[in-house]
């Protein structure tokens, strides 16, 4: 059995896209289209993570798996991508509380 390397892993993780670094003023002019694209894609990813999981824990499952390091892997990924997106939520409702709570 041979172990990936670890560029080869991380290639494998699924990636959200990287944001504008030009400052506040290019994401006032673009608009709201891109953060709603930029959480579309990354919950397509958390899901696409899940459902490769669950295809392999099938095949796992039913003896059709030839290497289980896949398996492991891949719901290793899915817990991981799970745990990222869960943080991002709480940080967002986290920001949006104390926004609220500001006085004008």
């Amino acid at each position: 059995m041979t172990v990936p390397a670890i560029g080869a892993i991380s290639a494998a993780l699924p990636v959200l896209p990287a944001l504008p670094n030009s400052g506040a003023t290019a994401a006032a002019s673009t608009g709201g289209g891109n953060f709603a694209n930029l959480l579309s894609k990354g919950l397509n990813a958390v899901q696409s993570a899940q459902d490769k999981a669950d295809s392999l824990a099938v095949k796992a499952a039913t003896g059709d798996l030839t290497d289980i390091h896949d398996y492991t892997i891949a719901a290793t990924q899915a817990s991981l991508v799970t745990e990222l997106a869960t943080a991002i939520r709480t940080k967002g409702i986290d920001a949006f509380n104390q926004i609220m709570g500001m006085q004008a």
